[in-house]
């Protein structure tokens, strides 16, 4: 028996370990930035690694397009900014799991 709760402590400070360095990747995404980009740098967003964004960038370039063509630029420079931020937060979240795909840790 005394086996069996040494094993269940040992997991249980595992668990321990792994939410601190979850905490400290939440954490580090925060800080890091990412930016998407379009039009050959026409339109740029910047986002922190979790996806916030922090900034809309447009060029003077961007404006001959017309409102249709610059809704484009601009949505398409979000949607790169937010699937470099998911790569980012997948990178980061695998570095601390060791790749296990845990739902709901991010």
């Amino acid at each position: 028996m005394s086996g069996s709760l040494g094993d269940m402590g040992n997991l249980l400070a595992q668990a321990q370990k792994m939410q601190r360095a979850m905490a400290e990747a939440k954490e580090a995404l925060e800080a890091e930035q990412v930016q998407g980009v379009t039009g050959g740098g026409a339109v740029s967003v910047t986002l922190t690694g979790s996806g916030q964004l922090l900034s809309v960038s447009i060029s003077p370039e961007a404006y001959g397009g017309g409102r249709d063509g610059l809704e484009e630029l601009v949505l398409l420079a979000m949607q790169d900014g937010l699937a470099k931020s998911n790569k980012l937060r997948e990178k980061r979240m695998g570095e601390v799991t060791g790749g296990l795909n845990l739902p709901g840790l991010m």
